[in-house]
């Protein structure tokens, strides 16, 4: 009987990685949070202009910007440099639309009953007038 073979270690290598470009994946971040890219920029203290070279490739930003980059898109480093981890579209974000579909909800019921308030008001009114 044959013997099987070593199970491999999982390591970060392991993972089948993001194939897109650094600057397709600050993009596809960006847009997951529903940034402008002179929203972004402003956040990571750039200009419009560097934030547009990254998205498209003409340049990549400095170790420094980097990490504040990753910071202000919600991922890892290592998913913008190399594609490896969660990107945008994962938990994170689907947490982030629970909360504001939470939110959403509770307003309009707030609306509701302001309507509610403001045609009981506009019915006293109308019976005060001479």
């Amino acid at each position: 009987m044959p013997k099987k073979p070593k199970p491999r270690p999982v390591t970060i290598l392991s993972e089948v990685p993001d194939l897109d470009t650094i600057g397709g994946r600050i993009h596809r971040a960006r847009q997951a949070l529903d940034l402008t890219t002179a929203q972004l920029a402003r956040r990571v203290g750039v200009t419009t202009v560097t934030a547009t070279s990254w998205e498209t490739n003409r340049s990549e930003p400095r170790a420094n910007r980097l990490a504040m980059l990753a910071g202000v898109l919600n991922v890892s480093p290592t998913w913008l440099i190399f594609g490896l981890g969660e990107s945008p579209t994962d938990e994170t974000l689907q947490s982030e639309l629970a909360l504001l579909k939470s939110d959403m909800a509770r307003a309009r019921r707030v609306h509701e009953e302001l309507g509610k308030v403001i045609g009981s008001l506009e019915v006293h009114i109308a019976r005060l007038k001479p």
